[in-house]
């Protein structure tokens, strides 16, 4: 999953310039046309999300915006690739915002339940996990 941060623009819900539009949708094309594009969004600013805090065995929500922007995400792309070089070659080819420094993209890995040994699944927990993924067109990645 590559995240793309969040930042003072994009929390005053600032809509990118055309050319940064243009530039994503030919980056996206690119990642599509590859195969490797599972997902691709932007985010709306905090002020019109919520969090979830947790406390006593409860859950809460509490309402944006949500003070530092640095620490928020603006958008993402999630994407399907071989090995995680494969996914930071990906990240470097974003395009960047004018004017942008700093840190701003994260590259995670997603966890899918090939990662964990057999043994540490049941095989009523991975029959369930293959069920789901087929109800939602996921590839399995046990097949």
């Amino acid at each position: 999953m590559i995240v793309g941060k969040g930042n003072a623009a994009t929390e005053a819900g600032e809509l990118p310039s055309q050319q940064l539009v243009d530039d994503m949708h030919a980056y996206n094309e690119a990642l599509a046309k590859a195969g490797v594009l599972l997902a691709a969004e932007g985010l709306h600013p905090s002020s019109q999300g919520a969090r979830i805090a947790y406390s006593g065995g409860r859950a809460t929500a509490i309402d944006g915006p949500f003070a530092e922007a640095k620490e928020l995400i603006a958008g993402f792309w999630l994407i399907q690739v071989k090995s995680r070089e494969e996914a930071i070659e990906w990240a470097l080819r974003v395009p960047v915002p004018p004017g942008h420094e700093g840190t701003g993209l994260d590259v995670w890995r997603v966890f899918d339940p090939a990662d964990a040994p057999d043994e540490s699944m049941p095989a009523e927990e991975r029959e369930r996990e293959r069920t789901l993924r087929a109800r939602l067109g996921v590839d399995d990645p046990d097949a």
